[in-house]
């Protein structure tokens, strides 16, 4: 795996990895929660981060004793998330400029996330993103969600690639407990919340997506 030679393949993560949803979902959870007295605290977004939909709701009720049920809560959220995107989802730095070497280079990519495929067509549709990658892969498509390795290990099975040459891009410890148990070539990307996760197993630790080193390991050229 550290042959980052033989890497052929890219994956992914989307939520606070490719666009700043993760402040968005802070957004949204604060106000979820306001709305019933509750606090939405830095442990329970860290507890929620980077799991599948339906896994973070229930952790939410769980951890307030809500009278609601995820179906409730889901709806409820993407209301208010809905409202939120056409004004504040933005990529992440470094995101657009890696896109177009990985292009220039011909580095097939994929996204696989946790969150429904509604909400990820949503937000790819924005940036007319969906047609540059090479297939989505969300929280739906695998019964266990991350940090279990299934959806990366699909992902590797689509690009029909062996996951050592793979390399999975994320922001949370969650997904990056995913991507090593994988196999993959793993890379941090931390930001904000996600600063003081713990990263063991990866490969690196990125400052962000315009880290030299990201393009050193996929023999990319930097965008100009």
């Amino acid at each position: 795996m550290t042959h980052t030679s033989t890497l052929q393949a890219v994956v992914f993560d989307l939520d606070g990895l490719m666009f700043n949803t993760e402040d968005l979902y802070q957004q949204v959870g604060s106000e979820v929660l306001r709305r019933r007295g509750k606090e939405f605290t830095s442990d329970l977004i860290d507890q929620m981060m980077g799991r599948q939909s339906h896994k973070a709701l229930q952790l939410m009720i769980d951890w307030h004793q809500l009278d609601d049920t995820r179906e409730e809560l889901a709806d409820e959220s993407m209301e208010i998330m809905f409202r939120l995107l056409p004004g504040k989802l933005q990529p992440m730095p470094g995101l657009l400029d890696l896109l177009n070497s990985l292009e220039a280079a011909n580095v097939p990519k994929a996204i696989a996330t946790s969150s429904s495929r509604p909400f990820v067509t949503r937000v790819l549709e924005q940036f007319d993103f969906a047609p540059r990658f090479s297939f989505v892969l969300t929280g739906e498509d695998v019964t266990h969600g991350k940090p279990a390795p299934d959806v990366y290990l699909l992902s590797a099975e689509k690009h029909n690639v062996n996951p050592k040459h793979v390399m999975v891009l994320e922001d949370s410890q969650i997904g990056c407990q995913a991507a090593v148990a994988a196999g993959m070539f793993a890379v941090a990307v931390p930001d904000g919340q996600s600063e003081q996760h713990d990263f063991e197993g990866v490969q690196l630790i990125a400052d962000t997506l315009a880290d030299t080193r990201i393009y050193e390991a996929l023999r990319l050229s930097e965008a100009k």
